[in-house]
């Protein structure tokens, strides 16, 4: 065989093993375009924030439609979903207005997006992020927007990570770009450390008090914080992802249970008395719960047997209940209207 004849067969096999991973790439691209069996039912449609009586979130199931912003009846999370041309990483809205941060897998940090919309979903600003979307939240007035990033790493449980914190005032578009450059009151005192993180932003109602979760010296903290005052005072440790009840009273959180490991889970803290209390959900909760109403939690959990996806659970928030799937496929919950 001449050497001519040998590199028009390698030519020749390459190019048969490009075509069949062509092949493969397309023909997983097209499953995963197609809704799942027995999957939820979806339907275009038109989806506003405004929507009384109805519970926003971003759909996980498989199809044309995976990661967009859906809603549905509150009192029928089952039933057919809504679906929006608005694609997102993580998503949050309240009183109108919408935060959605999208990320490109493999993308440079600068194609990493903030995007604020109003009621309609119509865009109103974007801003780049710093890094990997994490949390997303909006004030109950729709004036405050905050979202965390990873900056390194991946998870809250990685032995190594950074955050960045943002929080956004829609009325003048004041950018507090970095909860790091907050004061740190911490047993009185002013703290300062190298190794300081925030993440999980929750609002209060007078669009100047925050809750957040502060991290350094192996530790976390509730804080609490003043947008005016530019300072956070530490109130109680290991406290991540706090979410303030809708009456102001209370915190839900995720609470580490097993030292150096990722496994957590959910209490609520009583604010007056700092005193919590666990709930019926035993399972790892690596999330930021939502406050349904002032009674109910919900919250993310892996699908079982689905690598990637995951399931929207309830939790009574006095302790007491049982854990209930609210609807599957499904991630950051948000009740609109």
């Amino acid at each position: 065989m001449t050497r001519s004849h040998r590199l028009l067969i390698l030519l020749a096999a390459v190019l048969l093993l490009v075509g069949c991973g062509t092949a493969l790439v397309l023909h997983a691209v097209a499953r995963a375009d197609r809704p799942q069996p027995g999957g939820p039912s979806l339907a275009k449609g038109k989806v506003t924030l405004s929507q009384e009586g109805r519970l926003g979130f971003l759909n996980g199931a498989r199809g044309p439609q995976h990661g967009a912003v859906v809603s549905v009846r509150s009192d029928a999370p089952d039933a057919q979903r809504t679906a929006s041309d608005l694609n997102c990483q993580r998503f949050y809205a309240a009183a109108g207005t919408g935060v959605c941060l999208r990320s490109r897998p493999g993308a440079l940090a600068q194609d990493n997006r903030a995007l604020i919309v109003d009621a309609e979903l119509g865009a109103r600003r974007s801003f780049p992020l710093a890094g990997t979307p994490s949390r997303a939240r909006v004030s109950p007035s729709g004036r405050l927007v905050a979202w965390t990033v990873f900056v390194s790493g991946e998870s809250y449980g990685s032995a190594f990570f950074s955050t960045r914190t943002t929080i956004l005032d829609t009325a003048g578009w004041r950018l507090e770009s970095d909860l790091e450059k907050f004061t740190v009151l911490m047993d009185d005192k002013k703290y300062h450390a190298a190794d300081v993180n925030f993440w999980g932003v929750t609002f209060a109602q007078d669009d100047d008090t925050f809750y957040a979760t502060l991290s350094t010296g192996g530790q976390t903290h509730l804080v609490r914080g003043s947008l005016a005052r530019r300072t956070v005072t530490t109130m109680k440790q290991n406290v991540e992802c706090p979410s303030l009840s809708p009456d102001g009273t209370r915190i839900a959180y995720k609470k580490r249970v097993l030292p150096g490991a990722s496994l957590w889970r959910e209490h609520v803290l009583d604010l007056r008395t700092l005193r919590e209390h666990p709930l019926a959900e035993k399972r790892s909760v690596d999330d930021q719960a939502t406050w349904l109403d002032g009674d109910t939690l919900a919250y993310a959990l892996p699908t079982q047997g689905t690598v990637g996806s995951t399931d929207l659970w309830t939790v009574p928030a006095d302790g007491g209940g049982a854990p209930r799937l609210l609807t599957p496929g499904a991630s950051s919950p948000a009740p609109l209207g």
